[in-house]
């Protein structure tokens, strides 16, 4: 087995990134990297002033913006829009024209809207990136590396399993979310997806919600993914899991004509401190090999990015990963799966 990809390549002469919302994954994720990565943070805005302060005082942030245009006025800035995806649309319209921005997913909260940022990013010359960042964890990249080297020959068969217990409470906007588990959680698995296997002809979906917490929409779902007959893909995908970790899971398999290989994420079984993340591949007949990782979805996953995308405007790489056109077809995979939910399954005959 060749030596596998874990980690993208940082820019040479980083621009100071100004960050927009200061909520939960900005503290958890976005600000620890880019303090390990010596990034510079230029600072910080939230229409909670206490969020603002209270981040910035945690990461010697040096700047607490009043306003939003306060914050887009920061020369040469980079953007790091991370706020609910009913928010966006409001904030890339005050961005200055032909800014740099990488925007927390979701794209919006439906199709409709995420065609509705696509083009105020193409009106106002954005260069903007979805944070798909599980395309750029480690083990997930070493995947797309034995993909796109066909180390695992055709692929056949992709499944995704979840059975945890996903703290939904801590981001309290989701209660009033009309969508919920796949827009804002499992939309990465299905652009993951995209990104190994290329795009669907179609799917079949059932979400649903669960009794013990009524006042948030699907945290469950099924889906199946459909590429004709040649690959199986499916995604079973339980966030409501009540008993112990025994029989938990959270994994990512993709099998083909000449091997597979297994990823976990372990962020969902104990979230955000859940076990590191693992990769273990089979080659033939081999046995399973367990390969070192040199981190996990998180947060190691949340250097790419950003990296990307600076390194894109700086003309250090090609292309962006998850450019928002690209995005765009993320968008309409979640769409069809809520459409499909609706439209319920196919009646069994009476007999």
């Amino acid at each position: 087995m060749t030596s596998l990809r874990q980690s993208w390549g940082v820019p040479s002469r980083p621009r100071p990134i100004v960050i927009i919302g200061a909520g939960g994954i900005v503290r958890t994720a976005h600000l620890p990297v880019y303090q390990r990565l010596e990034f510079p943070v230029a600072g910080v805005y939230d229409i909670k002033p206490d969020a603002s302060l209270e981040t910035a005082r945690r990461f010697g942030v040096p700047t607490v913006f009043r306003s939003m245009s306060e914050a887009a006025a920061w020369p040469d800035a980079v953007f790091d829009v991370a706020v609910p995806g009913d928010q966006i649309a409001g904030v890339l319209q005050q961005l200055p024209r032909g800014s740099a921005v990488l925007i927390q997913k979701p794209m919006g909260e439906n199709l409709a809207a995420a065609q509705s940022i696509a083009h105020i990013c193409r009106d106002r010359g954005l260069v903007a990136a979805m944070n798909f960042q599980l395309r750029f964890s480690p083990n997930v990249l070493a995947l797309q590396d034995l993909v796109d080297t066909r180390q695992l020959g055709e692929i056949v068969d992709v499944d995704v399993r979840l059975v945890v217990k996903q703290p939904w409470h801590l981001w309290a906007f989701l209660e009033r979310a009309p969508r919920l588990e796949i827009l804002y959680h499992s939309i990465h698995y299905l652009d993951t997806i995209r990104a190994l296997v290329g795009e669907p002809r179609g799917v079949y979906c059932r979400a649903v919600p669960h009794p013990s917490i009524p006042e948030f929409q699907d945290t469950r779902s099924s889906i199946i993914l459909d590429y004709g007959n040649r690959v199986r893909c499916s995604l079973l995908l339980n966030h409501t899991h009540q008993q112990n970790t025994e029989h938990t899971a959270s994994f990512l398999k993709v099998e083909g004509t000449l091997g597979a290989a297994q990823v976990t994420m372990g962020v969902n079984i104990d979230y955000p401190n859940g076990p590191p993340d693992t990769l273990e591949v089979a080659l033939g007949r081999a046995r399973w090999q367990n390969i070192e990782l040199r981190g996990s979805w998180f947060i190691e996953a949340f250097e790419g990015p950003m990296s990307n995308l600076q390194r894109f405007v700086a003309g250090e790489d090609e292309a962006l990963v998850s450019p928002v056109e690209d995005a765009l077809k993320t968008m309409a995979l979640v769409e069809a799966c809520y459409q499909s939910s609706d439209a319920g399954g196919t009646p069994v005959p009476e007999v």
